[in-house]
C-alpha cells in the first residue's frame, strides 16, 4: 500500500471513530433528556440550520412524510419544538426550537465544546474548517449515492 493510501486509511479510521463517538454521544443525550435519538437528531438540525419546514426535516432525517409529522408532533408534546406559520406562505408551517429545546442545545454544546479542550485557540479555526469540509464532502457523497449518480463505496 502506498504512503498516500495509508494516510487516507488512517484518516478514514479516525473519521469512523468520530462518527461512532457521535452516535454514542447522541444516545447519551437522548437518554439524559428522555428523548429518542430521532428527536435529538431533529434538534441538532434545528440548532444548526434554524427554523425548518417539515419537508426539510423529512429530507434532513431521511424519513417519510408521515414519520416527519409524527416526529414534529412528539417534539411539540415534549415541549422542545413548535410549529409556527411561515411568514410568506400561508400554506406552510415552520418548526423551531422552544426555550426547552434551546436549553438542550446549550447543555450539549458544553459537552461538545469539551472535545476541543486539547486544541489551542490558534488551532481551532483550522479544525473548524477541516470539520466543515469533511461534513460537506460527506453530504455531497450521500446525495450522489441517493440520487443514483454514484455506486457508493
Amino acid at each position: 500500500m502506498s504512503g498516500e493510501a495509508e494516510l487516507v486509511d488512517e484518516a478514514v479510521r479516525s473519521l469512523r471513530a468520530v462518527i461512532l463517538a457521535g452516535e454514542s454521544y447522541r444516545q447519551v443525550i437522548a437518554q439524559l433528556t428522555g428523548l429518542g435519538t430521532t428527536e435529538t437528531q431533529a434538534i441538532s438540525y434545528l440548532a444548526v440550520h434554524g427554523s425548518r419546514g417539515q419537508n426539510e426535516l423529512m429530507a434532513d432525517l431521511r424519513i417519510t412524510s408521515g414519520a416527519a409529522t409524527a416526529l414534529v408532533d412528539r417534539l411539540e408534546r415534549q415541549g422542545v419544538a413548535e410549529r409556527y406559520p411561515h411568514p410568506h406562505d400561508r400554506r406552510r408551517a415552520l418548526v423551531r426550537l422552544t426555550e426547552a429545546g434551546k436549553s438542550i442545545v446549550t447543555l450539549s454544546r458544553g459537552w461538545l465544546a469539551e472535545s476541543f479542550r486539547s486544541f489551542s485557540p490558534e488551532d481551532l479555526p483550522g479544525v473548524s474548517e477541516t470539520l466543515r469540509r469533511v461534513a460537506e464532502d460527506l453530504r455531497a457523497a450521500s446525495a450522489e449515492v441517493t440520487s443514483g449518480h454514484s455506486s457508493g463505496p
